[in-house]
């Protein structure tokens, strides 16, 4: 007979392993870390900010990409 306690950890993923850390948290909560983190990378000068020209080259690169693949 199978282990309740790990019954009640299953949610369907491969390896019948439950969320744990980050992927468990409250999608609200992961914002506010991912946003936190945007912060910190911007004043200690780390973050890259995409011009329109770099993003229009970014945006040609990966529909070139998604077309080779069918």
């Amino acid at each position: 007979m199978a282990n309740s306690k790990q019954d009640s950890k299953f949610t369907g993923n491969p390896g019948g392993k439950g969320e744990r850390g980050f992927a468990a948290m409250d999608p609200k909560r992961q914002r506010e870390i991912a946003r936190e983190g945007g912060r910190a990378a911007h004043q200690s000068g780390n973050a890259h900010e995409f011009t329109s020209e770099e993003a229009r080259i970014a945006g040609r690169k990966g529909g070139q990409a998604s077309t080779k693949q069918r």
